[in-house]
């Protein structure tokens, strides 16, 4: 049997590739001078709230600036972000190190997009206080979720900022929000006693501990132990599961001896395994049962206030931080109070109030 060609000639185009455009797309975005063009507050807004997430990468960048020329477009952009922003679950995630926040992250982030939630995580990394570097590996820890369509993953540099988070980690959960993310998990550096700051940014603060590694002993300490929310043995799985449960007991008895927190709410204690999923469901709707019921008692609104106010107290010490380190006679003058410490010449506390007065005084 002869087949019918369906092609009427032997001779014929066959379809191909579309040709490519003869400038490339990302020289688009470029000025006569080479550099890339800066975009303009229209630019950020509008590519903000249309979910456009390297537009949001360049807005948590422009946040987290401390370069007196860019105070201005970052007021403007936070402002006109603000009226989208506050339609999320913000939570807070802090554990020693080894407790595995990352791992832990990465199950949970899965749990809660697997439920059709859009997720922002916020996660800060340590930086040198050499070199003021940080590695920002949390996203390359989180290969499944960082790939997610629903899940966005946002490394930040410490830089100094005590409270283990971010600078402006406030401003970039506004920017997330504003973007379409109803879930927001903000991971701190880790447990210490000045990390205390994201307590102050979130719905609910939970604090992850490892069994068997003398977390018993400095989970008692009262600063985070009443800030917490809930408590998560990690890594309960393997021949770690009998430990996790031990510890899960010790904490259960040590949040009793604490008074009953503002919200009203208990703090539970959970085991999970990040790597078995085990565990991980169940805490999710522990955080969604906690959030109706702060709702319906009006605590949830009554927080929300009160970081908003904690919110006004950030941004001064940013606004004095930036202007007093960006004045150039200050730096100049920082420069020979250094040289007179260093010869032994002057008390801290006098080159201290040299500066500081300069500073007022001008």
């Amino acid at each position: 049997m002869i087949r019918k060609n369906k092609y009427r000639s032997a001779v014929h185009v066959a379809k191909g590739t579309s040709r490519p455009p003869s400038v490339n797309p990302v020289m688009l975005n470029v000025n006569k001078t080479g550099k890339k063009k800066e975009l303009s507050v229209d630019d950020y807004v509008s590519g903000i709230l249309s979910g456009d997430r390297a537009i949001l990468s360049k807005a948590i960048t422009l946040v987290e600036s401390s370069l007196p020329d860019h105070q201005d477009q970052i007021s403007e952009v936070v402002e006109r972000c603000l009226a989208h922003s506050g339609n999320s679950i913000r939570i807070g995630v802090t554990g020693s190190p080894g407790a595995g926040k990352s791992t832990f992250i990465e199950s949970f982030g899965l749990c809660i997009v697997s439920t059709g939630r859009k997720l922002a995580v916020l996660t800060v990394d340590p930086s040198s206080k050499r070199t003021r570097g940080s590695i920002l590996g949390d996203k390359t820890r989180m290969e499944k979720l960082s790939v997610h369509p629903s899940a966005f993953i946002r490394p930040s540099p410490a830089a100094g900022i005590a409270g283990g988070v971010a600078r402006r980690t406030r401003e970039a959960i506004t920017l997330c929000e504003a973007a379409g993310f109803d879930t927001i998990l903000v991971e701190t550096t880790g447990v210490g006693q000045t990390e205390t700051t994201v307590n102050s940014m979130v719905d609910f603060f939970l604090l992850l501990m490892l069994a068997g590694s003398g977390d018993e002993l400095q989970g008692i300490k009262r600063g985070i132990m009443e800030m917490a929310d809930a408590v998560v043995i990690t890594k309960a799985d393997g021949q770690n599961i009998l430990q996790a449960e031990t510890a899960k007991d010790f904490f259960s008895s040590a949040l009793r001896l604490f008074p009953v927190p503002p919200s009203g709410q208990v703090p539970e204690v959970f085991t999970c395994s990040a790597l078995e999923y085990k565990g991980i469901k169940e805490l999710w709707d522990k955080i969604l049962k906690y959030i109706s019921l702060s709702i319906q008692s009006g605590y949830f609104r009554e927080r929300r206030r009160e970081q908003v106010v904690a919110g006004m107290y950030d941004a001064v010490s940013h606004y004095l931080h930036d202007s007093f380190y960006n004045d150039r006679i200050i730096n100049t003058l920082i420069k020979t109070m250094e040289k007179q410490l260093y010869d032994g010449k002057i008390t801290p506390y006098k080159a201290a109030a040299i500066l500081i007065d300069k500073y007022r005084n001008g």
